[in-house]
C-alpha cells in the first residue's frame, strides 16, 4: 500500500509542483494551505507523513505541532522553516519532527527526505505488526523443571548488565528466541525487539541489512537505509543462527560489539547504536572455530554470558504446562473453542522424547487440533506404531511412502529433506548434495 501524505503550504505554485513530483513517486498525496484545513483534513484521515510549513494564514506550524502530534502520534513529521532558521528546526525536532527543510525547498531534497522517512514509516509498520503476532506466541511461562528455573534466574541476573552480548545455545526448536524475548522483557520500558535471521539473509546483502547503507553504496541504492542495528537502538538485536554470517561482515559485527560504532555500507560517518546483541545457534561454534568458519575473537566477544537452553526431554516436568498453554493459543488462532487432553493423551505427552523440542510439540498440537474432532485430544499420533512423529529407527532417515513416483518428483523431495535438515540454509544444501546453486534451485522447483 502506498504511503499517505499531507502537504500543509499555502504557497499554491509550490504545492501543486510538490504534489505532482512526490504523486510520480508513489506517495498518496493530500493538500491542506492553512491549520484549518489541516484539521479538516485530520479529521478525515491520519497521514502516514506531514510536511508542514511553519508560516501559515492562520497561524504557527510550529506552535501547532504539539496538536498534530496528539492527533496523530504515528504519523512522521516533516518541518519546513524559513531559510537559515536554526533556532526553528530546533525546535521542531524537539517537538517531535522527524526532520526539517529550509526554504527555498529543493524538489529533488523534498523527494529524497519523503523516501526516507516513508521508509521509516514502513518499517515501524513491520515491526508493529511482527510484535503483535508474536506478542502472545513468544511469552514465557514459569517453568516447574531445575533446569530450566536456572536458566530464567541466571537471565535476571543478565539483565543488569545492559550492553553485553549474550550467546543463546541449544537443539533446534528448544525456544531460543522466546529466552531471548524474556530477556528483552526483562529490561522494561526500552526501545524494540528485532530478530534477524542470519541464515535467511542473502550474502550480497546481509551487511546492508544488518548496518544499512548510502544512497549510491551500489546499484539499486537509489536512497539511504538504516540497517538493523540502528532501528534496534535501545533495545535488542536478536541474531538467529549467527554462525551463518560471512567472514568479512563477522569482523564488523565485531567492531560494533566492542566500540558501538558502525559504518553503513559505503558511509564514512561513524554511527553509533545501543543495541544489546543476543545470538544464538544450534551449531559448535568450538568447531566452526576450528574449522575457520567463524572467528575466534568473534565468539570469545559474543560468549560474555552463554546460556545453554536445556532440551525439552530434559525438562519433563515443563512438557504439559507448555501444551496446554499451546493448546490455549492454537484455539484461538483457529476458531476452535478450548479443547484438553484425555488421560491417554498425557500420558503419551509424558513419554514422548520430542527430539524437535517445543516447536515439534507446537506442530504436533496444531495437527491435532486439526485432525482429531472429539471433545478432548487423544493425540494418537505420538502412540507407537500409529505412523505419526514416534521416532523411527533413525530420525533423520528419508522415507519415500506411498505408491511409486517418478524419479524427478523423487529428486525433488529429497533436495527438499536435505534443506529441512539444513534448517533452511539453501547454499549449505546445495554444497551437500554436490550441486550448482542454480541447479539446487531447479530440483526444488523454484529456478
Amino acid at each position: 500500500m502506498s504511503t499517505s501524505l499531507l502537504l500543509v503550504d499555502d504557497d499554491r505554485t509550490f504545492s501543486s509542483l510538490a504534489a505532482s513530483v512526490l504523486t510520480q513517486e508513489g506517495f498518496r498525496v493530500r493538500m491542506a494551505r492553512s491549520l484549518h484545513e489541516t484539521r479538516a483534513a485530520l479529521a478525515r484521515e491520519s497521514p502516514d507523513l506531514v510536511i508542514l510549513d511553519r508560516r501559515l494564514p492562520d497561524g504557527d506550524g510550529l506552535a501547532f505541532l504539539p496538536e498534530l502530534r496528539s492527533q496523530v502520534p504515528g504519523a512522521v513529521v516533516l518541518m519546513v522553516t524559513a531559510h537559515g532558521d536554526i533556532a526553528s528546526a530546533v525546535q521542531a525536532i524537539q517537538a517531535g519532527a522527524r526532520d526539517y527543510l529550509a526554504k527555498p525547498v529543493e524538489l529533488d531534497d523534498l523527494v529524497l527526505r519523503a523516501r526516507r522517512a516513508a521508509e521509516d514509516v514502513r518499517l515501524q509498520e513491520r515491526l508493529r505488526r511482527a510484535e503483535s503476532a508474536l506478542e502472545g506466541r513468544h511469552r514465557m511461562l514459569v517453568p516447574r523443571s531445575p533446569a530450566m528455573r536456572h536458566t530464567l534466574q541466571m537471565l535476571e541476573r543478565i539483565a543488569t548488565s545492559p550492553r553485553s552480548p549474550v550467546l543463546l545455545l541449544g537443539e533446534t526448536g528448544v525456544g531460543k528466541e522466546v529466552i531471548a524475548r524474556h530477556l528483552h522483557a526483562l529490561r522494561g520500558e526500552q526501545g524494540p525487539f528485532v530478530h534477524v535471521n542470519c541464515a535467511a539473509l542473502p550474502d550480497t546483502m546481509v551487511e546492508s541489512e544488518l548496518f544499512g547503507h548510502e544512497r549510491g553504496a551500489f546499484t539499486d541504492a537509489r536512497t539511504a537505509r538504516r540497517g538493523l542495528v540502528e532501528v534496534a537502538n535501545g533495545g535488542l538485536l536478536f541474531l538467529d543462527e549467527v554462525g551463518e554470517l560471512p567472514l568479512a561482515l563477522q569482523a564488523k559485527l565485531l567492531t560494533f560489539l566492542d566500540k558501538g560504532a558502525f559504518r553503513r555500507l559505503g558511509g564514512s560517518t561513524e554511527l553509533s547504536s545501543t543495541a544489546r546483541v543476543v545470538a544464538a545457534t544450534n551449531r559448535n561454534l568450538t568447531d566452526e572455530v576450528a574449522a575457520g568458519r567463524f572467528r575466534e575473537d568473534l565468539y570469545f566477544r559474543l560468549s560474555v554470558f552463554k546460556v545453554d537452553i536445556p532440551p525439552l526431554r530434559e525438562r519433563r516436568e515443563d512438557v504439559l504446562p507448555l501444551a496446554e498453554s499451546l493448546v490455549a493459543e492454537l484455539c484461538a488462532e483457529l476458531g476452535r473453542r478450548p479443547v484438553g487432553f484425555s488421560a491417554a493423551a498425557r500420558e503419551r505427552l509424558e513419554r514422548y522424547p520430542f527430539p524437535g523440542n517445543v516447536r515439534e510439540l507446537r506442530n504436533v498440537l496444531e495437527r491435532a487440533l486439526v485432525l482429531e474432532s472429539g471433545p478432548a485430544l487423544e493425540l494418537e499420533a505420538l502412540a507407537p506404531g500409529r505412523g505419526g512423529p514416534a521416532l523411527p529407527a533413525d530420525p533423520n532417515a528419508f522415507v519415500v511412502a506411498g505408491p511409486p513416483l517418478a524419479l524427478e518428483e523423487v529428486e525433488r523431495r529429497y533436495v527438499r529433506h536435505v534443506l529441512e535438515r539444513l534448517e533452511g540454509r539453501r547454499m549449505d544444501a546445495a554444497r551437500a548434495l554436490g550441486i550448482s546453486y542454480p541447479t539446487f534451485l531447479r530440483r526444488l522447483g523454484e529456478d
